[in-house]
């Protein structure tokens, strides 16, 4: 795992020529990996009404989130940040479960997949019953104290920022994809933000911001999931995230089958034994139904 998440961007090259896949290879590949490790990114998430990060080419749909750094040392920077979630929370908080999320609770409960490590944080996973879950990137429906380490809730958080700017309004340009909304720069600066109940200090969502490192736990967590997986599947992720990326180059070193359902490029291509390129909803209700009864 890399000592921070960065930003980087898809570096124009040759298209690397990766096997295609179907249905049909993607089940057998499943069947014939009992200790199946799977990877999703924002992919699995857009048919639940959760807009991508990037392009079928890797390349930024959104204005550059905040970074970690920036957050900490401005509070206009949070003030901007908590402004956006503001809106884009209730959409979070709403997004309904899609047929790939319950496809891999289906072949978690047959016995037939290790695990689902995720670099969402917009909990859909949990939401669909998996257990065997590594959230990489941590989790929006939790805020922090940074002064005094209390957890919260975001939905309690919420309520206490419709109370607090209450005739506030702002014009939603947009929906992004790790739950914040797009908003005029004119708008956010009359927005007020909540400090912490229990003693005054700053708030945080518990997700891990670009610039700031993943946790160690969670970096454990990772390490002992890929140690113990026959094979990965990736779903729904370009992989231009070190974080991803380094966890295919890992699986690949070790000598473990690398596949991947995602639509147009990886930052891994080159190391996929075979990419079917279409959406996770359907490619993985398919998978999963030409499987044994036995694996539904």
């Amino acid at each position: 795992m890399p000592a921070s998440i960065r930003i980087p961007e898809m570096r124009p090259s040759d298209p690397v020529d990766v096997p295609a896949g179907d249905i049909g290879r993607l089940a057998e590949f499943i069947h014939s990996n009992e200790r199946l490790l799977v990877l999703t990114g924002a992919g699995i998430s857009t048919h639940s009404g959760i807009p991508a990060y990037r392009d079928h080419t890797g390349q930024w749909l959104q204005r550059r989130p905040i970074l970690y750094q920036d957050f900490l040392r401005c509070a206009d920077t949070r003030r901007r940040y908590w402004a956006r979630s503001y809106f884009g929370w209730p959409v979070m908080a709403q997004a309904a479960v899609n047929p790939a999320h319950e496809a891999l609770c289906q072949l978690e409960r047959a016995g037939s997949l290790l695990g689902v490590v995720t670099q969402n944080v917009d909990g859909l996973h949990r939401r669909a019953g998996q257990r065997n879950l590594v959230e990489l990137h941590g989790r929006l429906d939790r805020v922090f104290c940074l002064d005094c380490g209390t957890v919260g809730c975001r939905a309690e958080l919420q309520d206490r920022l419709v109370e607090l700017n209450r005739g506030w309004t702002a014009e939603v340009r947009g929906i992004n994809a790790d739950g914040d909304a797009r908003l005029d720069d004119q708008d956010w600066p009359g927005f007020r933000v909540v400090d912490c109940p229990s003693c005054g200090g700053t708030l945080k969502p518990q997700v891990v911001f670009f610039g700031e490192s993943v946790p160690p736990a969670t970096r454990s967590a990772v390490s002992d999931a890929l140690a113990q997986a026959s094979a990965v599947l990736v779903v729904g992720s370009s992989l231009v995230v070190g974080s991803a990326y380094r966890l295919v180059r890992d699986a690949h070193d070790l000598g473990l089958p690398v596949a991947a359902v995602n639509r147009g490029r990886t930052r891994a291509d080159e190391l996929l034994e075979f990419k079917l390129d279409g959406g996770c909803e359907v490619a993985l209700g398919a998978a999963v139904a030409l499987l044994e009864p036995s694996h539904r």
